[in-house]
């Protein structure tokens, strides 16, 4: 299993627990994703982001609405206004060791660890929309992800969202 750690600081030696600002969990934590899940954070940190997948729970209807002849793995819908910033962003993909994490959210492949931690490695990526282009997810742009994300969460898909609170509210 890889676990990674994304940030836009690409000299990062470890990694101390600490309580997110927007976390509703007590206590503090290093923060890691799963290798599947990984290309949720393809994008700039800050970047509001709606990422969504057929799960088991998913009805037909839905699986039609959302997916029909689209073969990728989950889809991520950014704000058309963030474009400029994907394109010019290089993010660092921080290796994380395994052994001290433990499954937080296992729909979003989050995972948590209560210790120090010192990344295995660093991989710079510059051009994060091939990045994605070659993770077998699909980009969707939109000119406001707040009514979208209000329909993801109201169908029976599988979601997981990062950084609505910086979506257009207009």
């Amino acid at each position: 299993m890889k676990l990674y750690h994304f940030s836009e600081d690409g000299g990062i030696t470890s990694f101390a627990p600490h309580v997110a600002k927007t976390s509703a969990l007590d206590g503090a934590y290093v923060w890691a994703i799963d290798e599947e899940r990984a290309p949720m954070y393809y994008v700039p940190r800050a970047c509001p982001r709606a990422c969504f997948w057929p799960g088991p729970q998913t009805s037909l209807e839905d699986r039609e609405r959302w997916f029909a002849g689209v073969n990728a793995r989950f889809v991520i819908a950014v704000e058309s206004g963030w474009l400029d910033r994907i394109r010019s962003t290089t993010l660092y993909r921080y290796e994380m060791p395994p052994e001290t994490f433990e499954l937080r959210d296992e729909n979003a492949g989050h995972w948590v660890s209560h210790e120090t931690v010192e990344p295995l490695s660093v991989e710079p990526i510059e051009d994060l929309l091939a990045a994605i282009a070659e993770s077998g997810v699909e980009l969707r742009i939109t000119p406001r992800l707040v009514v979208l994300w209000q329909r993801v969460i109201g169908s029976t898909l599988s979601f997981s969202g990062t950084r609505l609170r910086n979506a257009r509210a207009d």
